[in-house]
């Protein structure tokens, strides 16, 4: 496969179009509502609807919140998951309330039933793999790179505020890591995201730090490139899974050899398009979306110079016509569009 993503997948239900929060004792109405695969099916269909072949390993519950998101993984999103576990027990389940282009989430989850070396059930061969940096060292890394294969990492939000430089050591494994500038610049007690991105140049061959509206910087550790691309204007309307988009991006960047400007150009658009949106995979643009997008924005002098590479990666035929999915509700027997 080109992609493979471990991790757990989560069912969100995300409720748009809320006048106010609700306040105790009181009840809202929502204009809109959506579920989907979540966590890190995020970053599985965002890769998957830009046509690379991704596979997840993650533990699937048999109840029908996970028959839900099997199903929408497997026939909607050709997402493979022949290295993945179904389990018995209750689905992780995250509820997301969106309102005033912000966002307020409820979470259930149970620690999923991983192997010794970190996984579910197994390490496939893959171009590419993800991984969330951890305090605790997970073997499959060191195997996968062994592999050869390229292994992009994340991180996540340190609640405890110490951000311990250990957490980082997994970088030796990895080949790129994309923190955003809060994350990048707490690691590393930098004053900026490029001097954030210079310390951690050290650590790994490609750094990428996500500065949001402001864009992204990376830098290739062995050729010392920096490259700054800026974000591409949007309404912004919810940022639920635009980070695992933009790595979507990149990765497929990486594997089809693309210079590192075009990599982090190509990486912005799509999250921005993402942002554009309400859900983490929902929200997801394909092909398609990019095709539309791109009639309209070549008209600007500035966007057609930055992105006059698009005529030459966007595929032509079937894949052409993959776009973000619609709203979907959940049933027994199958899964329905729902505006």
């Amino acid at each position: 496969m080109d992609l493979f993503v471990p991790g757990v997948v989560y069912l969100d239900i995300v409720f748009t179009g809320l006048r106010e929060m609700p306040r105790p004792g009181t009840e809202v109405w929502a204009t809109g509502m959506g579920s989907c695969p979540g966590g890190v099916a995020n970053l599985a269909v965002a890769a998957a609807r830009l046509g690379l072949r991704t596979g997840l390993g993650t533990a699937i519950a048999t109840d029908a919140y996970g028959d839900f998101c099997a199903s929408i993984l497997c026939t909607q999103e050709n997402v493979d998951l022949t290295y993945s576990r179904r389990i018995e027990g209750h689905s992780p389940v995250t509820v997301s309330l969106s309102y005033d282009r912000d966002r307020s989430m409820i979470t259930h989850d149970h620690p999923p039933p991983l192997n010794a070396d970190g996984l579910v059930n197994g390490l496939p061969a893959a171009r590419a793999a993800s991984v969330s940096l951890t305090k605790d060292p997970l073997p499959w890394v060191r195997e996968a790179r062994a592999a050869g294969t390229l292994v992009f990492a994340d991180v996540g939000w340190d609640a405890s505020a110490a951000w311990p430089a250990e957490a980082l050591d997994m970088l030796s494994d990895c080949y790129a890591f994309l923190p955003n500038s809060v994350e990048a610049m707490s690691y590393t007690r930098a004053s900026s995201p490029e001097e954030a991105a210079r310390r951690l140049a050290g650590l790994v061959p490609v750094v990428v730090v996500t500065c949001g509206s402001d864009g992204a910087i990376a830098i290739d550790s062995a050729t010392g490139e920096l490259v700054r691309v800026p974000a591409v204007p949007v309404e912004a309307l919810d940022p639920t899974g635009a980070g695992d988009v933009f790595m979507a991006g990149f990765i497929l960047g990486t594997l089809s050899g693309w210079p590192l400007e075009q990599r982090l150009a190509f990486a912005n658009l799509i999250a921005s398009l993402s942002v554009q949106h309400f859900g983490g995979s929902l929200s997801a643009p394909g092909w398609g979306d990019i095709a539309d997008w791109w009639r309209t924005a070549r008209a600007s002098a500035v966007l057609a110079a930055r992105y006059q590479f698009l005529d030459d990666v966007i595929p032509d035929g079937e894949r052409r016509s993959v776009r973000r999915a619609g709203a979907t509700i959940a049933r027994l027997s199958d899964a329905h569009a729902h505006d």
